[in-house]
């Protein structure tokens, strides 16, 4: 996986935003892949320059259930729950909903 700086995802970002050429076409001129674009426009529209000047950070459980409930009351998808709490990761959504359905809020617990 590849992780690029935060001035570039924000380069990314605003071009797609603010021009009317796809997300598709912006994705193949830098050489990415179209999820990604789509999840640095989402960020962007979302928190702006913020959104990419993030610390790296773990999640704790009382965390992974909020993010859960959240999405179960607004009937979020996992990728608009990864880019409306600015998640790293992103498919760590997916993976704890998964987690949950099989073992309940003890199976997202820390070892």
């Amino acid at each position: 996986m590849n992780k690029y700086d935060a001035r570039f995802k924000l380069q990314v970002a605003k071009e797609a935003c603010k021009t009317s050429t796809s997300v598709k076409a912006i994705a193949r001129r830098h050489g990415l892949e179209f999820s990604t674009v789509r999840r640095w426009v989402a960020t962007y529209r979302l928190h702006g320059w913020r959104g990419f000047h993030r610390q790296a950070r773990s999640y704790d459980l009382p965390f992974k259930l909020a993010v859960l409930e959240k999405m179960s009351q607004d009937g979020m998808s996992g990728r608009e729950a990864t880019t409306y709490f600015q998640i790293g990761d992103a498919g760590a959504v997916g993976r704890w909903r998964r987690l949950y359905a099989q073992g309940g809020a003890q199976a997202l617990a820390p070892p």
